[in-house]
């Protein structure tokens, strides 16, 4: 069957750490897979499985870490 193409705009933290598995697995049974994060984030990195798109804001790395 042919796979479809999703759009996946995450939460960062713990919500992010499960919709991998998610997406490994989907990706792994051909969909293709966009995700879209802020450039400052503190879980979503470049993955096989998916395609990685940043987009910029006005926080620092520590900055975001000192609002969680």
């Amino acid at each position: 069957t042919d796979g479809g193409k999703l759009l996946v705009v995450p939460m960062d933290g713990s919500h992010w750490l499960s919709m991998r598995l998610v997406l490994a697995a989907l990706s792994q049974k051909g969909h293709e897979i966009i995700v879209v994060t802020p450039e400052v984030n503190l879980n979503v990195k470049a993955s096989e499985y998916y395609t990685l798109k940043t987009y910029p804001v006005p926080l620092t790395r520590e900055e975001l870490g000192a609002c969680m």
